[in-house]
């Protein structure tokens, strides 16, 4: 068999396999931030990864989900779709929102859950039982 077609069918397979946070220790697991860039985070908000390649949690206010766009350990939340209530959490939902949007690198283990970006913003999470 020819080197370019073996190497075809093994790009082919690598690209069916899942390859996001959810394979590699975030599927169907519920996180719950605890901080946000060093600072306790009062409110509750919580980030799952129900299915590959998709995120859904609860804001302080309000539920969303969005698409998680790249292999692991790499992190992008696609475009967030929230529910429209209000709450007197808005701000702190607001902050969740603006540091998930700039998460760059995921790990997760024992546990624990910590979103990272090369200009220092962070958010750590801790697992929760299952909502």
């Amino acid at each position: 068999m020819r080197i370019d077609l073996l190497l075809s069918i093994g790009l082919l397979a690598a690209c069916s396999a899942d390859e996001t946070v959810f394979s590699y220790g975030a599927g169907e697991r519920t996180f719950a931030v605890q901080s946000i860039d060093g600072d306790g985070f009062d409110a509750r908000a919580t980030l799952s990864f129900p299915e590959p390649g998709r995120i859904a949690g609860r804001a302080p206010c309000n539920a969303y989900s969005g698409a998680q766009l790249v292999p692991y350990p790499w992190f992008e939340a696609g475009e967030i779709i929230a529910t429209k209530m209000a709450c007197p959490d808005l701000a702190a939902e607001a902050a969740y929102f603006e540091a998930l949007a700039e998460m760059a690198l995921v790990k997760v283990e024992d546990g624990t859950m910590r979103l990272w970006n090369d200009a220092g913003r962070e958010i750590v999470l801790t697992e929760v039982a299952a909502e």
